[in-house]
């Protein structure tokens, strides 16, 4: 269960019926990358335009990575920092701050759920106030309405992990 990678002929055959214009304008954005050139040139092609269903398919690959989640804290504490690189690299891809709000809001139910309430180890601990930290900057950058949308569902994540979690307090991340 993965997101869909297509092939260099997949993609040859797709820079064909484009304009020379729109290719130099994705090469211009392949450029900036260099080691996921190729996953990068098939999103640009293949999933840009349904950037929602982009989304939910990173979304259903996140919550299949967590049910995997190893019991041990420092291999989960591994396995979770894959799974960020992951959704880093999707969120390059897309580009869009509210995918990027979104996919982390995702990351961090998921780890609510899958996660022992009983861990006390550090690593695991700072990897969620990290990513709600980030999560409460990148509302902070959003338009006045767009924040507002946001707030709520923060919020809701705020009061979930304060219940879960006795080492999280809500009134540290509040915006």
């Amino acid at each position: 269960m993965g997101i869909t990678v297509y092939g260099l002929q997949d993609i040859k055959k797709e820079l064909q019926h484009l304009s020379a214009l729109q290719i130099a304008d994705l090469c211009l954005r392949l450029a900036r990358y260099k080691k996921e050139n190729k996953e990068l040139l098939a999103y640009l092609l293949f999933e840009a335009n349904d950037e929602q269903a982009f989304i939910e398919k990173v979304k259903a690959e996140v919550g299949f990575m967590f049910s995997q989640l190893p019991s041990q804290s420092y291999a989960a504490a591994k396995y979770i920092r894959k799974i960020l690189r992951l959704i880093g690299k999707y969120n390059k891809f897309i580009g869009s701050k509210q995918a990027e709000i979104d996919l982390f809001l995702n990351f961090c139910y998921n780890y609510l759920q899958y996660t022992d309430r009983k861990t006390s180890y550090k690593p695991m601990r700072l990897i969620l106030t990290r990513q709600v930290q980030k999560i409460q900057t990148l509302v902070g950058k959003l338009h006045e309405d767009l924040q507002f949308d946001y707030n709520e569902s923060y919020n809701e994540l705020l009061n979930e992990a304060e219940k879960k979690f006795p080492w999280f307090y809500k009134n540290d991340y509040l915006l």
